[in-house]
């Protein structure tokens, strides 16, 4: 059930609100100078993430600057794996550097609780987060959907070409399959805590769903996401629950019927048209700006935001980017964009 005054869970209860709520995925992050100095305080990223003091200072900053109508936790996909068990680093200038699996048994160190045990920092940063959040503004958990957390164990980093996972889901399915489950289920834990927590709504993020063949697409994105999301509600999880299945392409009218998600979010190459014309008229939407354009402004960025709006006038929408905002991305401009939207 929405709660009255938050309106990004009433947008997810099928409200269409106006102006529309705005949030902007990674908006807690490196385009933002306190976020730089809060950066400097930790030893190392997965330090950053673990310490709840900084996560929480970073999760809070775009809401103090701009007062976005969400708060999206201050994490990493990466920590479940981490949590299960795999080394995880962050390399600068490499990006995260994961152990790799050989099968699905390297996954299988940790019981899931456990696992979940072991994240109980990200949940201190949510309780500190839920405390000092005003109380319209909307608390989002989130977690890497099975098959991109799933990618990094197989291919041991994200630099790559993807092919090594993509050789697993074409010649050994059992084996992928059995790794994502177990991802799945600690994840699915790890995801309860965080309500538990105080997250008011949940973002399951599927970074590397781009480019799949539509019967691979149906086994290692909507297969798992639709367990994933049963077995929360099977935990007693009632939140709305935003998937992202980025790059799904003509795939998405097909996940957003399969999954069992609230809501989906668009990544920047999808079409207003395609999406009012395939997915039910009463279904939430969030995004699909383009962060390249954030960063460019002007009368472009102007009249795209207006188009957006235009779009999904009559529809639940949530505001929003079609992936991360760039740490290059000028301040003024993200200004600009929410001026036209809380103006319009």
């Amino acid at each position: 059930m929405a709660v009255a005054g938050k309106k990004i869970l009433e947008v997810l209860s099928g409200k269409v609100v106006k102006p529309p709520p705005v949030w902007m995925m990674r908006q807690a992050g490196r385009h933002l100078p306190e976020y730089l100095e809060t950066r400097a305080r930790a030893r190392d990223f997965l330090d950053f993430c673990y310490t709840p003091s900084l996560a929480a200072e970073a999760t809070l900053q775009p809401i103090r600057r701009y007062g976005m109508d969400g708060a999206i936790l201050f994490a990493d996909i990466l920590l479940i794996l981490d949590a299960m068990g795999l080394g995880v680093a962050f390399e600068k200038g490499e990006g995260p550097v994961v152990e790799q699996i050989a099968s699905p048994s390297d996954l299988d160190r940790t019981p899931p609780q456990a696992a979940a045990d072991r994240l109980s920092p990200v949940y201190e940063t949510v309780s500190r987060v839920r405390a000092a959040l005003p109380p319209e503004t909307t608390l989002i958990g989130f977690a890497g959907s099975p098959w991109t957390v799933g990618l990094y164990a197989v291919e041991g980093r994200g630099k790559t070409d993807k092919s090594l996972a993509w050789r697993w889901a074409h010649g050994r399915p059992d084996d992928l399959a059995a790794a994502m489950d177990l991802i799945s289920e600690a994840t699915a834990h790890y995801l309860a805590r965080q309500v538990e927590a105080g997250a008011d709504a949940l973002m399951l993020f599927d970074s590397w769903a781009e480019g799949l063949p539509d019967n691979i697409f149906r086994e290692v994105i909507i297969r798992p996401t639709a367990k994933l999301v049963a077995r929360l509600r099977e935990m007693g999880i009632t939140v709305p629950i935003i998937g992202f299945p980025r790059g799904a392409g003509v795939m998405l009218p097909e996940y957003v019927h399969a999954t069992g998600v609230t809501g989906v979010g668009l990544d920047t190459a999808a079409g207003p048209t395609f999406v009012n014309a395939t997915l039910p008229a009463d279904f939430p939407v969030q995004g699909h700006l383009d962060p390249l354009l954030l960063i460019e402004g002007g009368g472009r960025l102007d009249a795209r935001v207006r188009e957006l709006l235009d779009a999904y006038r009559g529809r639940p929408h949530i505001f929003n980017l079609g992936h991360g905002i760039r740490p290059e991305t000028p301040i003024a401009h993200v200004e600009r964009v929410l001026e036209l939207i809380r103006t319009e």
